[in-house]
């Protein structure tokens, strides 16, 4: 075991050329992930990409149109021009069935928790300023001034976390990689905050698994927008 990890620390590290492929799918903007280094790296039009790897590193390909796709880089793979790398676009198979239409939420459909809160800027605001009851109540009982700080932390937090995610994304990333609409970005950003590994991303300032789980959080939430549009 001692001895795997040392040749693992000691093997050469390469910066290989890969190409991905996929059936009538576009191929460019794909994110690439070393797992191993949290390098990270985006493919052109092409699908043609370059990121340094050595022997038992473990790359993820991700896309809001693709499946997923995991390569951990074998030796042989080292000594390739160009690695290539195959991915299935995603298919959504859709089953005929017997509705109550006043019935279906986006929760009932399991596509995000029950209970999740979606913010606006304005409910967010009325939230701190209405919680806990009015102000004279908050003041006259300790433990509802410490409910209402307790809200007003959380809500800083969110803030900050807002904050991050709009120096880390431009907008154009939002619409022509994630697929999100413009008119709905904001409404994305208060849903990847809420996202407790999304949000330790931020805090940790870890760029490439905040790429990562961004990806997964769009195709949720473009999945609530369609539902939503329907009613």
């Amino acid at each position: 075991m001692m001895v795997q990890s040392m040749y693992s620390q000691d093997a050469p590290v390469k910066e290989i050329r890969g190409k991905i492929v996929a059936d009538s799918v576009a191929v460019d903007r794909i994110n690439i992930v070393n797992l191993t280094t949290e390098k990270a790296t985006t493919s052109d039009a092409n699908g043609f990409f370059t990121i340094p790897v050595k022997e038992g590193d473990i790359l993820v390909f991700t896309a809001v149109n693709l499946e997923g796709f995991r390569k951990k880089i074998e030796k042989q793979d080292l000594d390739q021009t160009v690695l290539l790398v195959k991915m299935n676009s995603k298919s959504i198979i859709l089953k005929e069935v017997i509705i109550n239409e006043n019935n279906i939420t986006a929760e009932s459909l399991r596509i995000i928790p029950y209970g999740q809160k979606k913010y606006t800027p304005a409910e967010r605001k009325l939230y701190t300023a209405t919680s806990g009851g009015g102000i004279d109540g908050l003041l006259n009982t300790l433990s509802g001034r410490k409910a209402m700080l307790k809200k007003e932390i959380i809500v800083e937090k969110k803030e900050q976390l807002l904050a991050k995610l709009g120096s880390l994304f431009e907008e154009k990333y939002y619409v022509e990689n994630l697929k999100i609409p413009q008119e709905y970005i904001l409404g994305f950003q208060y849903y990847c905050v809420d996202d407790i590994e999304f949000a330790d991303a931020l805090k940790t300032k870890n760029k490439w698994k905040a790429m990562f789980l961004i990806s997964k959080l769009a195709q949720n939430y473009n999945e609530i927008i369609a539902l939503e549009t329907k009613q």
